[in-house]
């Protein structure tokens, strides 16, 4: 019970997070029904609305199945196209039956195009069928990313109403995908030549904010999402050079509210936040422990200042001025010094001398003994 009762303060810690934050004191008038906007590198949630609301995400849902593919794939790997990828409704790169293709330009298509028929091939190819890689990729949703409201039964986001998602989860599998520097490269590629058997063109990016379109400083990648049930969604990143932000927006009824709210989502966050670093061995006290970071680590704060408090399990909470919780950092006990024994060393002229005074206090006994018997003796002779 000692072990899982920090485990189970830790999770009570990162949902406050989220909670606090979605009582921000600046609300920003967005038309998107949810949003997200985090830090990228430091994963601090930086300002929600509906952020655990049940949404569904359309296009959005090919990040999960690209960052999937890359973990689990051989990117070199020639995929057979089926019937079932050919037969996918909506944007496709127009794939043929029984055409081959690496891996890598599948997720290029699918991610850059938007094509459903090359995300149903890497499903294929990943997991031999939709329906099992609908369950593989749910699992390692969970387990890597660590979503919590989240299940996917498709790999391209046509709508099912069992395929949903929520603005905070889509942002930690954003942020999650991001690490990954191949990723990284096809999220954020502009134009790429596209050769397939039935279809040679460029592929440009659908975001409008990447490929200039809508201008924005700074914009480092981008998936678009839509469909008549699922209304508009959006996933976006960006970096001012001194802070990168990964902004999710879900169920705007216009294309251009999508993309407003996001602007609007940058704007407040490199506006308002900075990096700042803990450096390693500082120490923070609670009543009666000491905790550090066993490195230096970065964390966001408001550039007006922020307040940190550590808990007893040592999870460091970073506030803004008025309580509001930004993140939170796992800090290592600081062991308090043991008291020393000094040692004494024992001679072996110290190990005669103890003998010697054991010797002499058995003998003064003896003797006592001894005067004790023969004054007995002596007073029991007088008296007969």
């Amino acid at each position: 019970m000692k072990k899982i009762l920090p485990v189970i303060i830790s999770i009570l810690f990162l949902i406050t997070n989220q909670l606090h934050v979605n009582a921000q004191s600046e609300a920003l008038p967005l038309k998107s029904e949810a949003a997200a906007l985090l830090d990228s590198d430091t994963g601090a949630v930086l300002y929600v609305k509906n952020p655990n609301e049940k949404m569904y995400p359309a296009s959005i849902t090919k990040i999960a199945t690209a960052i999937y593919a890359i973990e689990k794939g051989n990117l070199n790997s020639m995929v057979t196209v089926s019937g079932n990828a050919v037969r996918q409704d909506g944007t496709r790169v127009y794939l043929n039956e029984g055409e081959k293709m690496p891996l890598i330009q599948l997720i290029q298509g699918m991610l850059i195009n938007s094509g459903n028929d090359a995300a149903v091939a890497i499903a294929e190819y990943t997991d031999g069928s939709v329906q099992k890689f609908a369950e593989n990729l749910n699992i390692y949703l969970r387990t890597k990313v660590g979503v919590t409201h989240t299940h996917f039964t498709n790999p391209n986001g046509l709508f099912d109403p069992n395929h949903y998602t929520t603005a905070m989860d889509m942002a930690l599998i954003t942020n999650y995908a991001i690490k990954n520097p191949i990723f990284v490269k096809i999220f954020g590629t502009k134009v790429l030549p596209w050769k397939g058997q039935a279809w040679q063109t460029n592929l440009v990016t659908h975001h409008k904010m990447l490929k200039g379109e809508i201008p924005y400083p700074g914009i480092t990648g981008g998936k678009t999402g839509y469909t008549s049930e699922t209304k508009q969604t959006l996933s976006t990143t960006a970096d001012n050079g001194k802070i990168r932000l990964t902004a999710v927006v879900l169920k705007s009824n216009l294309q251009i509210d999508k993309y407003n709210d996001t602007a609007q989502l940058f704007n407040y966050g490199f506006k308002n936040f900075q990096h700042v670093t803990i450096k390693q061995g500082e120490i923070f006290k609670t009543a009666q422990k000491e905790f550090y970071p066993e490195k230096d680590t970065l964390i966001t704060e408001r550039n007006d200042g922020c307040i940190k408090n550590v808990a007893s399990n040592g999870l460091l909470s970073v506030q803004d001025n008025k309580g509001q919780l930004v993140q939170t950092v796992q800090l290592k006990y600081k062991e308090p010094p043991k008291t020393k024994v000094k040692s004494v060393k024992i001679t072996k002229k110290d190990n005669l001398q103890q003998l010697v005074f054991q010797i002499n206090i058995v003998l003064g006994l003896l003797v006592i003994l001894i005067g004790a018997t023969i004054a007995v003796r002596k007073k029991r002779s007088r008296e007969y």
